[in-house]
């Protein structure tokens, strides 16, 4: 195994289909205690289900592109966490249509591996193993399987521990979404890019607010999982607030430099804003305040600006 300390590792070789359980033995699959909630009594399980280690690794080994002589990798990290990559491109092309589907894929890379593997029961036939782990780590209120598909590789990586921050686990308590929401929502809280459609299906749903490219999970979302803290950093306050708040700042110390504006404000402006937007955000404030709603004006210059009220 390989970690960011390497601390052991060992390489299997042919055959590969024998040499699952010993790669199986070597991972650290820990007890893991916690408590779900509605319930003060501790649930108990493997860091891991068994059923994701083998659906994962099987998958690996069923569908590596072995043209291009590459290893299939196995990553236990010390952040209770494992990775599993196999080399070539994912032929459903995402992991979204998978779960959709439901259904078997038309096409394998390597058929004669694959019916051999269906034949000893390694591997579904029916589409349903990725959909099923997503599942899985869902009712056990686990973050979601992480798919990378990029460099003509496919990684995934499984988390065996509740994490409050990821909202995957509080999702999951929300009943009436669906797992097709519940991975899309996951896609917006870390970030990722969302498609026109997958934006169209959380708009409809009032799942998601914002604009292109920085939506936050609704009000809605965020009351039911008790994340309403959290949806006000992701969201922010409307522009008066802000306004307000300068307004404020300039009647108290009767003027105001662009430094101390921005020192006022950039730590509340919303988390879903990095620092260049954050900066143009505040600029088109102080621009609408002395332009449009002029209620301050600059009393120093272009470039050493001081702020007065009007």
């Amino acid at each position: 195994m390989f970690g960011t300390i390497q601390k052991d590792y060992e390489h299997f070789a042919c055959p590969l289909l024998l040499n699952v359980d010993k790669l199986y033995g070597k991972i650290r699959n820990l007890k893991y205690r916690y408590i779900k909630d509605g319930t003060l009594f501790p649930e108990e399980v493997d860091q891991y289900d068994p059923y994701i280690i083998r659906e994962a690794l099987n998958n690996c080994i069923a569908h590596q592109d072995y043209t291009l002589g590459s290893k299939i990798v196995v990553v236990e990290n010390e952040n209770s966490s494992l990775t599993f990559a196999n080399a070539g491109s994912f032929i459903p092309v995402s992991v979204e249509k998978v779960i959709k589907a439901d259904a078997p894929e038309p096409y394998y890379r390597n058929k004669f591996l694959t019916d051999a593997m269906v034949n000893l029961n390694m591997i579904d036939t029916i589409g349903s193993g990725i959909k099923r782990m997503f599942n899985i780590q869902r009712n056990r209120y686990f973050p979601l399987p992480e798919y990378n598909l990029e460099h003509d590789k496919v990684r995934v990586s499984i988390v065996g521990k509740v994490l409050d921050a990821n909202y995957a686990r509080k999702l999951a308590q929300m009943p009436d979404l669906s797992l097709e929401e519940i991975i899309l929502l996951d896609k917006v809280v870390k970030n990722k890019a969302l498609t026109d459609l997958e934006i169209k299906i959380l708009k409809g749903k009032q799942l998601i607010e914002g604009r292109k490219p920085n939506f936050h999970v609704s009000s809605k979302v965020a009351s039911a999982t008790n994340q309403k803290v959290d949806y006000i950093k992701m969201r922010g306050f409307k522009d008066e607030h802000y306004k307000k708040m300068i307004i404020e700042y300039i009647e108290k110390y009767e003027k105001a430099t662009k430094q101390e504006i921005d020192n006022l404000l950039l730590d509340i402006l919303p988390n879903v804003l990095d620092i260049d937007k954050k900066s143009n955000k505040i600029r088109n404030l102080i621009y609408a305040m002395s332009r449009k709603d002029k209620t301050i004006k600059n009393v120093g210059t272009n470039r050493k600006p001081v702020w007065i009220k009007v």
